[in-house]
């Protein structure tokens, strides 16, 4: 076996998510990662835990999807069941073809994902881990080569995450007790919004792995002023480019996208938190420099921020504070390298993908 992928595997069980013996560990992963599904299995076995695999198919869920009515989703009581036995999760992605779900009717998603919304939260209270195996559908996507989309990958999972976790907490000192953050790049995105009382989180390749961002909640009434994502992102088996919000009070009162609005405005009609915001990420991975329509690893490019519309991260929002829920979580990137700048509390802390704690800053 590649010894990257044993490496892979090793940082997943250990880092990522500290398995112990007897812990309750489900798998989920597609066939073509069987490779490291086997590596994390050994491992799994030589610490004690107990192990259950959850075989994903995209062509499986695709005929489900296409062959269902979406008014009788309803949650898989049994999956629900699986996952309050759980103590570990383990997600692995790749893909034969990331366009899988493209004939999927947008409205169909979101009903799926909306009824399944209980087994996600319930998934969020667990030890778990996101990841990606370099398979041949997402080097395709990526216009790699496959043994150059293995390096690629394999490059932004190995490397020093005590290191990495240094270098991102000067941002976290920033973010942290900060009441206002605003962005802006360009003439097409100036935001502004409150993080005041809300927490900051360090990700080092713990609930994702390449980890590599500082991220929060925003105060969900609190968004003002206008985005252009101006990097392309692949939601429910489609491209879409230059999404357009506007928000005021909070909630996005207005919208476009140069390419498949419609599945943006049926993710945005999903439910009532879907039109609001529950993530702001700033990219700080600098070993992720290439873009390859993996949202996983295009959302810690450093010289980048991103803003997820719809459910936040439960960990960012302390007891007492407004957590928006949704059943979405739609990440998406703008580009901070030229004629940008972050802001927080009036001092701007990063200028073209420059923090002020790194050489090269200007004011």
């Amino acid at each position: 076996m590649d010894p990257r992928i044993e490496r892979h595997a090793d940082i997943i069980v250990n880092h990522s998510t500290s398995v112990e013996p007897d812990d309750n560990v489900l798998v989920m992963a597609p066939p073509v990662a069987e490779d490291l599904v086997v590596a994390v299995y050994e491992r799994l076995g030589e610490i004690g835990a107990s192990p259950s695999l959850s075989m994903r198919s995209g062509r499986a869920l695709r005929a489900y999807l296409r062959a269902s009515d979406p008014d009788d989703f309803d949650i898989s009581k049994h999956d629900l069941a699986q996952m309050e036995e759980t103590d570990v999760v383990i997600i692995i992605r790749g893909d034969e073809n990331t366009n899988e779900r493209s004939d999927v009717p947008p409205e169909t998603m979101s009903a799926f994902g909306k009824a399944h919304q209980p087994i996600g939260k319930e998934r969020m209270g667990k030890r778990w881990v996101g990841t990606q195996y370099p398979a041949s559908g997402n080097a395709q996507e990526a216009e790699m080569s496959t043994p150059a989309y293995e390096d690629f990958v394999y490059e932004a999972i190995d490397k020093d995450w005590d290191e990495q976790r240094e270098f991102q907490a000067n941002m976290v000192e920033i973010l942290d007790p900060a009441d206002e953050v605003r962005i802006v790049s360009g003439e097409t995105t100036d935001i502004r919004m409150s993080v005041d009382g809300m927490v900051t989180a360090n990700d080092y390749g713990e609930l994702n792995l390449p980890g590599g961002e500082v991220y929060t909640a925003p105060v969900p009434d609190s968004v003002e002023g206008e985005v252009l994502f101006d990097k392309p992102l692949m939601a429910q088996g489609r491209e879409m480019t230059d999404v357009w919000l506007k928000f005021e009070g909070g909630e996005v009162v207005d919208h476009s996208a140069e390419k498949n609005e419609d599945v943006l405005t049926a993710v945005l009609n999903t439910d009532e938190g879907a039109r609001r915001l529950g993530e702001l990420g700033i990219g700080m991975n600098r070993d992720i420099d290439e873009f390859t329509y993996n949202m996983l690893f295009d959302e810690k490019m450093g010289d980048t921020i991103h803003l997820a519309i719809g459910k936040a991260i439960a960990h960012t929002v302390p007891d007492g504070q407004p957590l928006n829920e949704s059943a979405m979580h739609m990440d998406m990137i703008v580009d901070m390298s030229e004629d940008s700048y972050i802001e927080v509390d009036g001092e701007i802390v990063q200028r073209d993908g420059t923090f002020r704690f790194e050489d090269g800053f200007e004011e």
